[in-house]
């Protein structure tokens, strides 16, 4: 599917408005010239945007190599099998006729129709635009002729520069710039948008999902862990390897294999290239090659020491107690077995009593109830939890799912300390003389008032005693990356919008932190949580600000930072930081989920051990 928005309905608006914003070549008295028959790669143009965009186009004529039947983007790609020897000009296209097309692979067509750019997505994506033609009258002169013979996207075939800086005089856009396909990744992809293309045996990078797609890498070596995935480790290591592949059979047709990280998609996977909203450049498999299991295993940390206090954080996507047993059975077992039931676990995205029924209800003791029960049942401790309830509807997430942080506890290792009077809107704060901090309310949360928090999860704050030692906890879910430019986006680099939110986010949360080390240099302090952002991020950068905390993900070799898998990029959103007090620890990003097909949450949990 390459996009959520009707189809139809957005090709004729999105080039009337990118016309009318000189987003796309073209004006508005060339787009009422006709033009004689002209060939795909005319249509196609060297640029991201086609030289007769708006035009109405006779007798474009090729083979059929790919036709889809489903979804809102219905149509059918189309290849000339004589090319022009440009390799900056693409000799495929795609053809989109809204409804189930009537050729079929292997028809030769002649095909009339108005040239369009479509951006998946819309305009404010952000994203790249597809060329193709609308409202087609289509002949199909003959049947059962052979295809153009794949163009393999191979390792050396792939640039390992990502994309050329877009042009300043065009708002960072790199739609007009003529494409080198020898130099850059994208520039190489979009060479071959729409064409008959095939990979090989290739690895596996993102896990398969209920939508028919899995990521592979044509670079097996490029920036790889030993778990098979592709890491990302910085703003300019955009992994150029990466390609999406989509089966163009229907479910309903033809099961699609799972498949998890490091298994390999084998022989060969072969079909047109398309763009769209999901992950950018996609080959729509007409021939999918087979799954081969890499064997990948679920990782398990090592158990605290007795004198050891082991903290960890965990993104349970919406847990509430509407979600079927199994998924409650299956995260309890997970605490138990693979994070080795740590003293300390603070959730993240802890839906309240009803989930996303949106009838006012806050509370969430049914489904904590209903969660701690079930690690006992796995053989776990009996947690005791700590919370604040938000207000109704305040706190981003789904509408009516009240989503907070929650602290659990093994009462028979830490004690919680409890000073009631924190609430949704009342903000604790830090007390005590020097040397021995203390906050005003346990649990409370962090300058709640704060427009850095509207429509976000605000920040749990809570005191902890073991073996007398007083650690401070802060449990965060910051602001999701929705809104952000993907990086296949035609503006490079990519505008990261939710990044300044999250900013504001992380200094409060540094603020608070200063106020505890003010009083106590020595202060146990964890920042822990689901931060939504790289552990190089200026959002890291600032909850580290003043030397006051350091990411405990920076203790991994870099291939092994990672907590999620994004569009076949392992990469980091969940992170536990620590204060200079917490001197010497053991961290582990545990992988449990992110990798595979089946999964309990799409984050991976993260485990520190200390000696407080």
């Amino acid at each position: 599917m390459s996009s959520s928005i009707p189809r139809s309905a957005a090709v004729s608006a999105v080039v009337a408005a990118a016309l009318a914003a000189g987003l796309l070549a073209g004006s508005q008295s060339a787009a009422a010239e006709s033009e004689a028959a002209v060939r795909i790669h005319d249509v196609q143009g060297t640029t991201r945007i086609s030289p007769l965009v708006g035009k109405q186009v006779t007798g474009v004529t090729g083979i059929v190599t790919g036709v889809r039947a489903y979804g809102s983007s219905r149509g059918f790609w189309m290849q000339d099998p004589q090319g022009d020897d440009d390799p900056a000009t693409s000799e495929g296209l795609f053809v989109f006729t809204s409804s189930s097309p009537m050729v079929a692979v292997g028809d030769a067509v002649s095909v009339n129709g108005t040239v369009t750019e479509y951006v998946p997505g819309g305009l404010n994506s952000g994203n790249q635009s597809l060329t193709q033609l609308s409202r087609p009258q289509i002949t199909v002169v003959s049947k059962g002729n052979e295809l153009p013979a794949p163009v393999t996207i191979a390792p050396w075939s792939v640039p390992d520069a990502y994309a050329p800086e877009g042009d300043p005089a065009n708002g960072g856009s790199i739609n007009g710039l003529t494409l080198k396909p020898d130099t850059y990744a994208l520039d190489y992809y979009e060479s071959l948008e729409g064409t008959n293309v095939r990979v090989g045996s290739s690895r596996v990078v993102g896990a398969s999902n209920p939508y028919a797609e899995l990521w592979v890498t044509v670079k097996p070596w490029e920036n790889d862990n030993e778990r098979g995935g592709t890491v990302y480790g910085s703003y300019t290591a955009q992994n150029t390897g990466r390609l999406k592949i989509q089966s163009l059979i229907p479910l309903a047709q033809q099961p699609f294999p799972k498949a998890n990280v490091g298994d390999w998609l084998t022989g060969s996977t072969e079909g047109p290239l398309d763009f769209n909203q999901f992950g950018g450049y996609t080959l729509t498999a007409r021939t999918l090659g087979t799954v081969e299991d890499g064997g990948l295993e679920r990782e398990v940390t090592e158990k605290q020491h007795k004198n050891e206090l082991a903290v960890a954080t965990y993104n349970v996507e919406n847990l509430d107690p509407t979600d079927p047993q199994e998924k409650f059975d299956a995260l309890a077992k997970a605490v138990v077995e693979n994070l080795a039931a740590p003293d300390i676990v603070a959730l993240e995205e802890i839906q309240d009593d009803n989930g996303a029924k949106n009838d006012g209800t806050v509370s969430a003791g049914q489904t904590l109830k209903k969660f701690t029960d079930a690690i006992v049942a796995a053989g776990g401790p009996a947690y005791e939890w700590r919370s604040v309830d938000p207000e109704n509807n305040q706190d981003g997430g789904q509408p009516g799912g009240n989503i907070r942080q929650v602290f659990l506890f093994n009462p028979e290792r830490v004690s919680f300390v409890d000073r009631p009077g924190g609430d949704a809107t009342t903000p604790t704060g830090v007390t005590g003389t020097k040397g021995r901090a203390a906050l005003t309310f346990s649990p409370g949360r962090i300058d709640p008032a704060n427009a850095a928090w509207e429509d976000s999860r605000k920040p749990l704050a809570g005191e902890f005693l073991f073996r007398g030692r007083t650690v401070f906890v802060i449990a965060n879910h910051f602001g999701s990356k929705g809104g952000d430019e993907s990086l296949v986006s035609h503006h490079q680099p990519p505008n990261r919008s939710s990044e300044a939110k999250r900013l504001l986010q992380a200094q409060a949360v540094n603020a608070f932190v200063k106020d505890i080390v003010a009083l106590d240099k020595q202060a146990d302090v964890l920042v822990v949580g689901d931060i939504n952002d790289f552990e190089f991020s200026a959002t890291t950068e600032a909850l580290t600000d003043g030397d006051v905390l350091r990411p405990a993900m920076l203790s991994l070799p870099a291939s092994e930072r990672y907590s999620y898998v994004y569009q076949g990029n392992s990469q980091v959103l969940d992170q536990i930081l620590t204060s200079p007090g917490v001197r010497h620890f053991e961290y582990d990003s545990v992988h449990i989920n992110a990798e595979f097909a089946d999964q309990n949450s799409d984050h991976d949990p993260q485990v520190l051990r200390f000696r407080p």
